[in-house]
């Protein structure tokens, strides 16, 4: 059930693998529809907070009835206190017929977003947590779009829920 559910976030968040599997209740404010992952978990090493559309709340209230005693992780694996393996996500892929990986959502969400949505590039990218590589733009870059990411989330969301 956790890898399950687990791959459903990871799709709906744009997360990477590891942001996702090893996400901890800590991170989460549910009343704000808000994860905020630390910088120590994040590639660019720069905190990262997720706007989290309706399904994900929903996805959350599953995932809270798998909590173990003593295990904070909100998709725990099959060995205590500790997270789901990512080979856990590529095998339920592979069962799927998915002839992708998980990252392989990130890429898809990118080329929907940039080919089928009106929302800005910087707006997409940040959703991505990517770095903005120019030193001078990165530096006049004060917000992380937050509630224009919250918009592109959600569209990603009915999007996904479509098919």
């Amino acid at each position: 059930m956790a890898t399950k559910l687990a791959f459903e976030f990871l799709a709906l968040t744009v997360t990477r693998s590891g942001e996702t599997r090893e996400a901890v209740w800590s991170e989460f404010d549910l009343d704000k529809a808000v994860w905020t992952i630390p910088a120590a978990r994040m590639k660019a090493k720069k905190l990262h907070r997720v706007p989290l559309p309706p399904r994900c709340l929903a996805i959350l209230e599953e995932a809270a009835t798998l909590k173990r005693d003593g295990d904070n992780f909100v998709f725990p694996g099959t060995k205590d206190k500790r997270p789901l393996s990512d080979m856990t996500l590529s095998k339920l892929m592979k069962e799927l017929g998915i002839a992708a990986v998980p990252h392989g959502f990130r890429s898809s969400f990118r080329d929907w977003a940039g080919e089928q949505t009106h929302h800005p590039r910087e707006v997409i990218e940040f959703a991505l947590a990517h770095a903005i590589k120019d030193k001078a733009e990165a530096a006049y870059a004060r917000s992380d779009l937050f509630d224009k990411r919250r918009a592109l989330m959600g569209d990603w969301s009915d999007y996904l829920k479509s098919y």
